[in-house]
């Protein structure tokens, strides 16, 4: 069951990543066009400052859960060298346990702001373009589940990798 929805996580994961990575593509053009647009014809692409602003946050946490999984986040070369296999190993389930309650405490406290973004229709940006904040809110409390997932899923490969045959 385990091995399942770790199966299920990873490939969630993935398909995150690469939504970010083809967010932030098209937001390059975007960008791009809105230089030349401004430069060239003084026509600058309108809502483009506002779509950047609620797509920085979107992108980045879009990423957490694959760099979570590659071990791009807690990791230390200088420990894993000096350190005996059985004092990183510690370290390494602790980490997954922080890495558990930080994200579990992200989600929390990102509910009730998310629930009443929805419920009144919250909007951030002035002129050219309003963008909806309440998607910007949902992928946090979605992130924040997943990347919980993760770490406890790591945590307990963890575990498991350390227990005496």
């Amino acid at each position: 069951m385990v091995d399942a929805i770790d199966q299920l996580v990873s490939r969630i994961n993935r398909i995150l990543q690469m939504m970010a990575a083809g967010w932030l593509v098209v937001l390059a053009f975007v960008i791009i066009a809105d230089v030349l647009g401004r430069g060239l014809f003084s026509l600058p692409v309108q809502g483009t400052p506002e779509l950047v602003a609620n797509s920085v946050v979107t992108i980045a946490f879009l990423q957490v859960c694959y760099s979570i999984r590659m071990g791009g986040m807690l990791k230390d070369d200088l420990i894993n060298a000096v350190a005996s296999p059985a004092v990183v190993h510690v370290l390494r389930v602790g980490g997954y346990l922080l890495g558990v309650a930080l994200f579990l405490t992200l989600s929390y406290a990102a509910w009730e702001p998310m629930l009443f973004s929805w419920e009144i229709g919250e909007f951030h940006g002035e002129g050219a373009m309003r963008m909806p904040a309440y998607p910007v809110r949902t992928v946090l409390v979605a992130i924040g589940i997943l990347a919980t997932t993760n770490y406890a899923l790591l945590a307990l490969r963890e575990v498991e990798a350390g227990k005496p045959a």
